[in-house]
């Protein structure tokens, strides 16, 4: 019987490291992690000394070989040659991949796409989702192509979105769904038994790129497409709102259906746990806010030093769209 793959990983983002401690341990019967790719050290924290990622940690804690090119050119591409791997995997690497360093693997190069493909292709799929107000999302095994996220499907592995889960949360189902759906694609494609199913392009969505703009929030849209936002968008960028002066970030969300009548982004109050604004379509209970310098609070301890009156009508802002059926222009 054949040994296991020669698999070298690509990654920078701490939610493969489920995948790689399996793989290093009960997995290492599928593949042997042969050397990382993963992001240069950056600088980090109060002193702003430069530190490994969590990838290049997790490599040097099991003596594997890390490569840290800030690109993937021709000396990448040779390093990459040289470990003679029979396949390359990416879980949110950040890199664009050339065709040639695509092909030098034996088997090629996969990719754990964090979306049900053809959904959200690009570079926020976790966060758009949630934002979206799915109840489910999930990672697809697939191979890369040129054009963005559009390779082959070979499997997928779903998970639910509660109403209280943030990207945080959804990140952590992701991190253990991949083990499973790994460790069903790399013992098939080892036997050449992992069929790839070109994705259906009439169901093709993009997200992009999230940023400062994204902060946003109009009270005048239905309190479940704001709850979805504000979960789907901490702990970054986060929705913040301007209260009393201060720019106000907010950590979680519910929607309830109660009507208040109320001009949206009216304060109706504290709601048992949660401070109650009017919006467009039922009342957003806002569970969870930062004032600046502060840390995150539950909506009561918050407003006990950060009182905000009943009545006081909060400013809205037109919130950019998260998906489309046609790819965001790089900015």
């Amino acid at each position: 019987m054949a040994g296991p793959l020669r698999l070298v990983f690509l990654g920078s983002d701490p939610i493969a490291l489920p995948l790689l401690n399996w793989m290093a341990g009960e997995g290492s019967v599928a593949a042997k992690v042969i050397g990382v790719f993963t992001n240069p050290d950056r600088a980090s924290g109060r002193g702003q000394q430069v530190q490994p990622g969590a990838i290049a940690a997790w490599a040097a804690a099991h003596s594997i070989p890390a490569f840290q090119p800030a690109k993937l050119d021709a000396a990448a591409t040779s390093a990459l040659a040289s470990l003679e791997a029979d396949l390359a995997l990416v879980v949110a690497y950040g890199h664009i991949l050339r065709e040639v360093f695509i092909e030098t693997p034996r088997l090629g190069t996969l990719n754990l796409h964090a979306s049900l493909l053809p959904a959200y292709r690009g570079a926020s799929p976790i966060q758009t989702a949630i934002a979206m107000g799915d109840r489910q999302t999930g990672l697809s095994l697939m191979r890369i192509v040129a054009e963005l996220d559009a390779g082959p499907v070979a499997d997928t592995e779903t998970v639910g979105i509660g109403p209280g889960d943030t990207a945080i949360d959804v990140e952590a189902k992701l991190a253990s769904a991949a083990i499973p759906l790994v460790s069903r694609g790399l013992p098939a494609l080892a036997r050449g038994e992992l069929p790839f199913v070109e994705q259906d392009r009439t169901r093709v969505s993009y997200c992009r790129r999230l940023g400062k703009t994204d902060r946003a929030l109009d009270f005048a849209a239905p309190a479940a497409v704001l709850a979805a936002r504000i979960n789907g968008l901490y702990p970054w960028p986060a929705v913040t709102i301007p209260v009393l002066g201060l720019g106000v970030r907010l950590g979680l969300a519910l929607a309830s259906p109660q009507i208040s009548g109320a001009e949206p982004g009216t304060v109706l109050g504290l709601d048992g746990t949660a401070l109650a604004v009017a919006t467009g379509a039922g009342t957003l209970r806002i569970l969870r806010l930062q004032r600046p310098g502060g840390r995150m609070l539950v909506a009561g301890e918050f407003l006990r030093g950060f009182p905000v009156a009943p009545g006081t009508v909060l400013s809205s802002t037109p919130m950019p769209p998260l998906a489309g059926p046609v790819p965001f222009p790089r900015v």
